[in-house]
């Protein structure tokens, strides 16, 4: 495997690469937790959501393809609390 790309797993076990994928937005704050996530757009227009799990130490644990329709509008629903 190639370790310079960006390859992401989502849930039904599709690969998607994000090297060259444009966030649209994204909460990046450490330490990581629930409020991390971040919202890709691959050049061959796919969008990609990114979420943490809860996972302290790494801030994407998850990843899910979506419509553009919901990358575009992408409200998160958890906050850092400190």
């Amino acid at each position: 495997m190639d370790k310079s790309k960006y390859i992401a797993r989502t849930a039904d076990g599709q690969e998607v690469e994000l090297t060259q994928a444009t966030i649209i937005r994204s909460n990046n704050l450490y330490p990581f937790g629930r409020h991390n996530y971040a919202i890709y757009e691959t050049p061959d227009g796919r969008f990609v959501k990114g979420m943490n799990n809860g996972e302290r130490e790494i801030m994407l644990t998850s990843y899910e393809l979506i419509e553009e329709s919901e990358a575009r509008n992408y409200s998160h629903p958890y906050y850092r609390e400190d």
